[in-house]
């Protein structure tokens, strides 16, 4: 790679590209795990060069199931990211998040059932810990950002990830109430869980569009209430990554870059060549 970037954006449904970007450059790359949504674009937001990626690709032409989510992260780590800002559109499950209102989420409940949640496997085992999903330091820092854009924020939350791309019935809807679940999303996983193996802070900036289908009084979610409300948000998203940059601390003090450190249990001496090339990225300090 020409270029090194610590902060990246993935863009959700409806935001397709980062404004305000400038100085731009885009990088048509491949990985050990094919190439990425779309080319990664770097450019210059509040004088530091920032990385944005189109999760569904240009046209959004990807399905929730069909992004390359191990790419995705492998692209970014390889550009030398150390966070990730994932902005996406959620439904809401509980009367107070409302649409129009952004959530800054602290956990994930994954109910996905096509979609492998780890880069390891052939020969090299990792179990990463993931109690606590979402960066706690960079959450923190997405909230204050985003309130200070005036919308109305919510720090907190679970979120439940379903596989997509059809939206929820309403008896899985009412049911996913009935857990605790506080908002519905289909990408979070395993795009998180993929950052934390390779150790890079991951927090959601989540745009409430609709009541997904279990509120009596308010129409079921549809693709064109998702669109209307993620295009009166961009604003908002945007000028909060502006607020984020000019406060975010250069130096990271959480435990996301060591996330590897005792999460690897395979031999060393037995981890074949060719899976120690694939994953050097990622555990080339591990495996000495």
């Amino acid at each position: 790679m020409t270029e090194k970037v610590s902060l990246a954006i993935i863009g959700g449904s409806g935001l397709y590209h980062m404004p305000g970007l400038q100085d731009t450059k885009e990088y048509d790359i491949n990985t050990p795990f094919g190439k990425p949504s779309a080319p990664i674009v770097i450019g210059t937001l509040e004088n530091t060069r920032v990385a944005f990626l189109a999760r569904h690709g240009h046209g959004h032409h990807l399905s929730p199931s069909e992004v390359p989510y191990h790419a995705n992260i492998y692209a970014l780590k390889s550009f030398g990211v150390e966070r990730i800002i994932s902005i996406s559109a959620c439904g809401s499950l509980r009367e107070d998040y409302a649409p129009g209102h952004i959530v800054i989420p602290d956990n994930i409940f994954d109910n996905t059932k096509s979609r492998s949640s780890t880069f390891f496997g052939e020969g090299l085992v990792a179990h990463v810990g993931v109690a606590a999903p979402f960066c706690a330091d960079l959450s923190s820092a997405v909230e204050a950002a985003v309130r200070a854009t005036g919308a109305i924020t919510h720090a907190g939350g679970t979120l439940i990830v379903i596989e997509g791309p059809r939206f929820s019935t309403k008896a899985e809807s009412t049911t996913f109430r009935g857990w605790g679940m506080s908002i519905i999303g289909m990408t979070a996983a395993p795009e998180a869980f993929l950052a934390r193996e390779a150790e890079i802070c991951y927090a959601t900036m989540a745009h409430v569009t609709d009541y997904d289908v279990w509120h009596e009084s308010e129409s079921p979610v549809t693709v064109e209430m998702v669109i209307q409300t993620l295009n009166k948000n961009t604003q908002k998203a945007q000028e909060a990554i502006r607020n984020l940059i000019r406060t975010l601390n250069t130096e990271r003090t959480c435990e996301c870059g060591q996330a590897l450190h005792s999460a690897l249990i395979t031999d060393p001496r037995v981890v074949p060549t060719e899976t120690r090339s694939k994953f050097d990225l990622l555990v080339q300090k591990y495996l000495k």
